[in-house]
């Protein structure tokens, strides 16, 4: 007999999956401050170490056991499909790194992803007993209940970091809930069991339900109302009862009605007065985040026909994206404009994956449905859990057509392949039927020792990435972190040590590292010049090797080039004292960002780095006319004006400088005057002309960047009451004297002034 043959018997590994996956629910919890990116990395990492350990357990297990060995379904396949069609496309990825292994901000790179599948193939193996399933949807539903309360008495965004993933998360769990409350009422019915269970479910679902309207998550509301709506369709269709029938049938009716109802009369005190009625009338095609996501959208549509059938490479949108970044997006918002992802399922996958990678996804929830409606047609799928199910995947589906998935939505949706695929398969005669007995395992001449040594190298191999993949990133993460706080404390040598130490680890996913170190030293050059100056050399040597290295990934990657143009031109200014070092590094520095324009030319913002370049370089007419050029790409978005002002005005070029800022301060572009220097300059020239109305934009920017300075509050009071707006006088002087006491008694006599 072989070793494996007495290692273990089928109820010790049966334990260990299910006790595996259970354990895998607390990923949801885990925020550890001490890492970069904490609300995914932190999720991520755990559950791929479960999982990995896991995957040893189920192979030896169904080498040993192959009466447990998953049957294949039609879903399987085109879980497998998919993942392999994900694969190929990041073979002929633009930046395979990014295809296969992410990034931290997302961990969504195939290899991240693809431990979703030996969840789901690993729950098929060991779940295959109503109790099983009964069990592992209560653990979702109670996981997902502890993190809606989180969200409804905390924070919105829970312990999850993103209120659109929240909606997601409770979406499922809603659906799981009812299917346990349905199955409850059903046992009762037949053994006359306590209703107290049932509800509590319900309860857990109202709960779920509740946290809605704290997300408020308008891609979930109309993926959860449109499933609702169905739901009662499919119950007037199917139901065998005429009552439910007709209360279906009034109730989607009603609520079809109402919907029409809320948007032709947005307006009306019915809708204004209740929470759900005005988030749902505030639904609109005109809404900032939906025209950003149309630009974005739009730009996958133009670069389809040159990447048909493998698209980009998985992950790659944001390539996609820069390309063809149209400049209009800045007249919506000039935050967020770097979308790495489409927030539309579809289009991401198509984008980046392709035609192939677009149809095997889709294959799945063929499959999905056409086993509903066969399990429904054959009696092994019940009326009440064929409606829930198909409105669960129809709620997700809409959902995922304004966001992409995240673990917690993963994990939910390979819970709800699994149970499909359960509900196919239940009814077979040796499905399930050998837990509660010891299955024959393989005899001992069956197992090899071929077989046994490839469970051993597995095991290996499985040790090998957890460390490598998993343990050193963690360590990488924490040391990111400490090298951030070192920062924040003002001591750059140790910042930079902590730095060394976390990418001397060499991991995968250094890219966020180097890039967060490359973004602070590039914005705090003045931190720099205090530094000893062969140290401050060293630091920047470091960093320009970073840059590099992350430009490798992909030369036509636009953030990228524009980060190592920026750490280039803080060299250049470190060796301002040497004209040929100077241009060395200047030179480098103009070249990456002329690159980096090239890779996303609609992209305003890119212009004002490779401006601030040329007038290092002394190079006037050309920065003004980059400047320019900025500017006419968008002539309705205030910051190009702003910089281009600031750019004429310490050229001296007054009268066009401040023609200029006239267009800046209209535009709302006084977010991008960030120095006190430049505000004392303006502030003299409009209080000079005493143009109120742009004083108190300066004011209100002046009091931004210094909330605690009472006495700006004090001006700006002034200028409100100069405007005749007393309302906003008076409640900016009342903040004067919380901010600072000492101005409590002249507020006061202020404010009684204008009463």
């Amino acid at each position: 007999m072989s070793l494996l043959n007495f290692i273990m018997s089928q109820k010790i590994y049966l334990t260990i999956l299910k006790t595996g996956i259970y354990l895998a629910f607390l990923s949801v919890f885990l925020v550890f401050k001490n890492l970069l990116f904490p609300y995914i990395t932190s999720k991520q990492l755990y559950f791929n170490i479960i999982i990995e350990i896991l995957a040893v357990f189920w192979l030896a297990f169904i080498i040993k056991y192959p009466s447990w060995r998953p049957k294949m379904s039609w879903i399987s396949y085109g879980l497998i499909a998919f993942f392999a069609a994900l694969l190929v496309s990041c073979f002929f990825s633009v930046d395979f790194n990014l295809s296969f292994w992410g990034d931290i901000e997302r961990m969504l790179g195939l290899f991240h992803v693809a431990h979703f599948f030996l969840f789901y193939l690993i729950v098929i193996t060991a779940f295959r007993q109503w109790r099983d399933w009964r069990n592992l949807f209560i653990a979702s539903v109670v996981a997902a209940v502890a993190v809606c309360l989180y969200s409804l008495f905390k924070i919105p965004h829970s312990t999850i970091g993103n209120t659109a993933y929240v909606s997601g998360y409770a979406i499922f769990n809603i659906y799981f809930a009812l299917i346990l409350f349905f199955r409850r009422r059903g046992e009762e019915k037949a053994k006359h069991q306590d209703w107290l269970v049932s509800a509590l479910y319900l309860v857990a679902a109202f709960i779920m339900f509740l946290v809605m309207k704290q997300t408020n998550t308008r891609g979930a509301y109309v993926g959860l109302g449109v499933s609702f709506i169905l739901l009662f369709v499919l119950a007037a269709v199917y139901s065998q009862s005429k009552k439910i029938k007709k209360y279906s049938l009034i109730a989607a009716v009603s609520a079809v009605a109402l919907i029409v109802l809320i948007f032709s009369f947005p307006q009306s005190n019915l809708v204004k007065n209740t929470p759900i009625l005005r988030t749902a009338a505030q639904i609109s095609l005109k809404q900032v985040t939906f025209q950003t996501r149309l630009i974005s959208w739009k730009a996958a549509l133009k670069d389809f026909p040159s990447h048909i059938f493998l698209g980009t490479g998985y992950g790659n949108f944001s390539i996609t994206f820069d390309k063809y970044f149209d400049p209009k997006f800045y007249s919506y918002t000039s935050s967020e404009t770097y979308f790495d992802r489409a927030h539309n399922n579809l289009v991401d996958i198509t984008s980046t994956g392709g035609l192939v990678s677009l149809l095997t996804y889709l294959s799945i929830f063929v499959a999905v449905f056409y086993y509903l409606l066969k399990g429904k047609k054959q009696g092994k799928i019940s009326t009440n859990e064929f409606i829930l199910l198909v409105c669960l995947f129809v709620a997700y589906f809409i959902q995922n057509l304004a966001v992409f998935d995240s673990l917690v939505t993963y994990i939910s949706l390979m819970l709800a392949l699994g149970y499909v695929y359960w509900l196919i398969n239940s009814n077979e005669a040796d499905f399930g039927s050998n837990q509660d007995a010891e299955a024959e395992p393989i005899s001992g001449r069956g197992l090899t020792n071929k077989k046994l040594a490839i469970l051993i190298i597995a095991g290996l191999f499985v040790l090998f990435i957890i460390y490598q993949y998993n343990i050193k990133v963690w360590q990488m993460l924490n040391s990111t972190i400490k090298g951030q706080v070192k920062f924040a404390q003002g001591d750059i040598a140790a910042g930079m040590e902590e730095y060394k130490k976390a990418l001397s680890y060499k991991t995968v996913l250094d890219r966020d590292s180097r890039a967060s170190l490359i973004n602070f030293l590039a914005s705090n050059a003045n931190a720099l010049s205090r530094l000893d100056r062969d140290k401050t050399k060293e630091i920047l040597d470091f960093a320009i090797k970073q840059a590099e290295a992350n430009v490798k990934y992909n030369p036509v990657d636009s953030m990228m080039q524009m980060q190592l143009a920026m750490i280039l031109n803080t060299a250049a200014l470190a060796h301002s004292d040497k004209a040929d070092e100077f241009y060395y590094f200047s030179d480098q520095a103009l070249e990456a960002i002329d690159k980096s324009i090239a890779a996303s030319p609609g992209r305003v913002t890119i212009y004002f780095t490779k401006a601030q370049i040329q007038i290092i370089r002394g190079e006037k007419d050309k920065a003004i006319a980059t400047l320019k050029y900025a500017v006419s790409l968008n002539p309705e978005y205030g910051e190009p004006y702003c910089n281009l002002a600031k750019a004429l005005l310490y050229y001296k070029d007054n009268q066009s400088g401040f023609a200029y800022m006239d267009r800046c301060l209209d535009s709302g572009g006084a977010s991008g005057l960030g120095y006190p220097d430049i505000l004392k300059v303006l502030l003299d020239h409009y209080l000079a002309l005493k143009d109120w109305s742009r004083v108190a934009i300066l004011y209100q920017q002046s009091a931004r960047l210094e909330p605690k300075n009472a006495k700006i509050l004090i001006e700006l009071a002034k200028v409100y009451k100069e405007l005749g707006d007393k309302n906003r006088a008076i409640e900016t002087a009342k903040k004067v004297g919380e901010i600072d006491p000492q101005f409590k008694a002249s507020a006061d006599i202020f404010i009684d002034s204008l009463k």
